[in-house]
Parts: C-alpha cells; sequence; structure tokens
C-alpha cells in the first residue's frame, strides 16, 4: 500500500490534528468511547474523524466501527465536512454527515471554537447478523456529546435562563445568577451562538453494506432490492413479500432491474460519443489482458504501435475474452444507428455499455453496482468502489501496480470533477 499512499490513492486529502488543545479534545472523546488515548504527536483524520495512524496505534481499523453498524464519528472542526470518508462498512456514511453538517451548521461551527462533538450514528440494530437486520434500518438518529461538555452547560444554561424568564423571584438566586455567569464565561451568548444541534435524525436511503460479502439495498415506492450473494443469511428469506432478492451473478436480473426502474443510461450516441466511456473501458480491457498474459511488462513504456504488435500475435487471446471486439462493434453501432439493440447483448456484457443515469439519486451507488460487474475497468472501480479496487489491487503484479497508480494519479487525480463529468455525467456538487 506504500504506492498507494505517496499517491495519495489512500488515504488522500485528510486534515492533520498537531495541536496540543485539538489532541486533548481527541483523546477525551476516544475515552468516551472507552478507548485508550493516543500518545501521537500528530495524526490524520477524515470526515468522521478517523484517523489511520490512530487504527495503527491501536491495532483496530473499526475503531470507530466495532460491530459494522452504529458508526462512531469526531468533530473536530466544521472544515471535516469537506473531506473523504476513507473508512466505513456503508457507502451512505458520507452522506448522512454531510446532512448532519449541513442541518446542523451553526452548532457546529459554535461549539468546535471551544469543544469537540463526538457521538454515534445509530441505527435500529446493534449488530448484523443477517439481510433483515440490514432491512429494518429505515432511519439513523445521531447520539452527541462534547468532549468537554459544551453541550451539557448549554443545556444548563438555557435551563436556567427559562427559570430565570419565568420565576418571578428567580433574580435573587445569587447561586442561580453566579452559575449563569460561569457557565457563560465558557459557553459565550447563548441567545446568539446556537450550540446544540437542530436535527439528529436522517432517512437512511439506498445504500452498500460490508456485510456478507457486499450487498446493495435499493429502496423504491413499495418495494425493496437487494443484490447480494445468495449464501448470504436471509436471502430470499427476509419479508419476501416486499422484498426482491437478486444474486450478485445474475447479471440479466440486475440489469433487467437498473433498466426498469431508471437507474442507467442505455446505449445512445448523446451520451457515448461525447463521454469517451467506450474508448476508455476498451483501453482498460486490452491492459487488463497483457497484464494477464504477460504481468511483468511495464506498461507505462508501451504505445499504441506496441499495443496494436501485441494484439496482433495475441489475436486468439482477444477473440476468447471478447470483451474488446464486442465494444468495438458496439461503438461502430452507435456510430452507424446511435444505438445498440441491448435484448441481443448476452447479459454478463451489457455493463459495458452502461453508465447510471445522473440526474437519479442513487447514481453513485449505481455506479458502484456496476463498476463490480466490469473488473476490468480499475478507474472506474477506484472512483465508485474503493474497498472493491482496493481488494483487486492486493492481487495485481507488481508492474500492473505501478501502472495502475501512474494512470490514477495522471488521469483522475488531475481533475476529479472534469473527469467524473465527461465519463460518467456526474456534476461536481454530487457527492459520494
Amino acid at each position: 500500500m506504500k504506492r498507494l499512499l505517496e499517491a495519495e490513492l489512500i488515504y488522500g486529502r485528510l486534515l492533520e490534528v498537531s495541536e496540543p488543545h485539538l489532541i486533548e479534545r481527541y483523546n477525551k472523546a476516544l475515552q468516551g468511547f472507552g478507548l485508550r488515548p493516543t500518545a501521537l504527536s500528530s495524526f490524520d483524520i477524515d470526515m468522521t474523524g478517523f484517523s489511520p495512524q490512530i487504527a495503527d496505534e491501536l491495532g483496530d481499523k473499526d475503531y470507530l466501527d466495532p460491530n459494522r453498524v452504529n458508526r462512531r464519528f469526531i468533530i473536530m472542526t466544521p472544515e471535516q465536512e469537506s473531506l473523504p470518508v476513507v473508512h466505513t462498512s456503508f457507502s451512505n456514511t458520507a452522506g448522512l454527515m454531510h446532512e448532519f453538517f449541513a442541518a446542523n451548521a451553526r452548532a457546529i461551527g459554535a461549539v468546535t471554537i471551544k469543544d469537540a462533538l463526538y457521538g454515534e450514528i445509530e441505527d435500529s440494530v446493534s449488530r448484523v447478523e443477517s439481510i433483515e437486520d440490514l432491512l429494518s434500518i429505515n432511519e439513523v438518529r445521531f447520539r452527541v456529546v462534547s468532549a468537554e461538555d459544551m453541550l451539557d452547560k448549554a443545556t444548563e444554561l438555557r435551563q436556567l435562563v427559562d427559570r430565570l424568564k419565568g420565576e418571578p423571584d428567580a433574580w435573587r438566586d445569587d447561586a442561580m445568577l453566579n452559575r449563569m455567569v460561569e457557565l457563560a464565561k465558557e459557553t459565550g451568548d447563548i441567545r446568539q451562538n446556537v450550540l446544540v444541534p437542530d436535527q439528529l435524525v436522517f432517512r437512511h436511503m439506498a445504500f452498500w453494506a460490508n456485510h456478507f460479502g457486499g450487498i446493495y439495498i435499493f429502496i423504491d415506492d413499495g418495494t425493496t432490492t437487494v443484490i447480494c450473494d445468495p449464501a448470504a443469511p436471509g436471502f430470499r428469506r427476509s419479508r419476501p413479500w416486499q422484498v426482491s432478492y437478486i444474486a450478485i451473478d445474475d447479471h440479466a436480473r440486475i440489469y433487467e432491474f437498473l433498466a426498469r426502474s431508471g437507474r442507467i443510461e442505455l446505449p445512445r450516441a448523446s451520451w457515448v460519443e461525447a463521454s469517451g466511456l467506450y474508448q476508455h473501458r476498451a483501453s482498460m480491457i486490452l491492459l487488463f489482458l497483457i497484464n494477464q498474459a504477460e504481468p511483468t511488462v511495464d506498461l507505462a513504456k508501451v504505445d499504441r504501435i506496441w499495443i496494436q504488435t501485441w494484439m496482433h500475435r495475441n489475436a486468439s487471446l482477444v477473440s476468447a475474452d471478447g470483451a474488446y471486439p464486442f465494444l468495438l462493434e458496439a461503438m461502430r453501432a452507435i456510430a452507424a444507428t446511435g444505438s445498440v439493440r441491448m435484448s441481443e447483448v448476452p447479459p454478463e456484457w451489457r455493463f459495458l455499455l452502461i453508465r447510471a443515469a445522473p440526474d437519479h439519486p442513487d447514481q453513485w451507488l449505481t455506479n458502484r453496482l456496476i463498476s463490480q460487474m466490469v473488473p476490468s475497468d480499475f478507474v472506474s472501480r477506484f472512483v465508485f468502489d474503493k474497498q472493491g479496487f482496493y481488494a483487486a489491487y492486493e492481487r495485481y503484479s507488481e508492474r500492473f501496480r505501478e501502472y495502475v497508480v501512474a494512470t490514477l494519479a495522471g488521469e483522475y487525480l488531475k481533475d476529479k470533477p472534469a473527469f467524473r463529468k465527461r465519463l460518467y455525467g456526474i456534476g461536481e456538487d454530487d457527492h459520494a
């Protein structure tokens, strides 16, 4: 993983915490979770407060995700909202955190001047033992406390202010007035600074979870669709009257579901030719085949002529795989007729020709599923399914790892919004 770290392809864009008072607040949050405080003089955090350095120190990557449900968080500054989430069991953790930051911006800004917020994103279950446990999660509640008790002090001051206003003789209580002054010195004027978060409950919509080898849950009006390994506990048994179950290797049914529910863009010249997605995937397929056949080849040094020569020498391999000539034929069909007859395409190849509908709220989740169905496209896998990408990266040859890192750094990280907009139609303000 060293190569990924140096290229900021893992644990990139994190926020450094090095000031002693901030480390002290972070340690109070750790102790609030029953964890030992860090001895580090500096560390980096993501949007949720997760730190890879502290995970290494504790010997536990799930120190903020102990049961892979009811995710913990530590908020040191409003700046965390712009950071990625680099370790999570649910694909919508980042979305829920964005909603929490947006709904409680004033409170977070006020509290983190003198304190840190921490707590849990509480689901309706404490452990996930079957699909039913995941299906039962309809909403989440942010349970929030503060390292320096700022929230408790603000609540106490609010109650004393209400008493002062409501009880005629309360102003004669010197002890109460002194306590109010003492609290106000720490909290400031709570009439101007809202310290208590306004919104703590949020809907839990469609998501991917890393349980049972990875499970997708899509929600539509009146029905829920589960896509996962059929060996997962509860498959076809949890709520069969309202849940549709699809095996993760059933390409035909997955495609049919995505198309029927309007979650994908079918092959049309209007977006295909402008996006360059087919050319991109064709290139990914060839590079994947080259690496499989000759893992020691330095792909950074190959050019178009070398690849053409390799294809001629390995025509039987390219033909047996079939994906590259299929994509070339699809591009010719698009150029000639403006579309492709999907009913004539083998189910496992249909995912090469589609992308998520950019205006659908599940676009990131859908693209994640599509990228899992097109494993040769390591760029799309990195963009939408980092857990899957990192697992695949471990199986790559050293030469291919070098090429993958150089390609992602040079083509994707250079201008991520423009890259995502061109290939996948995703706007700059869309969140994963």
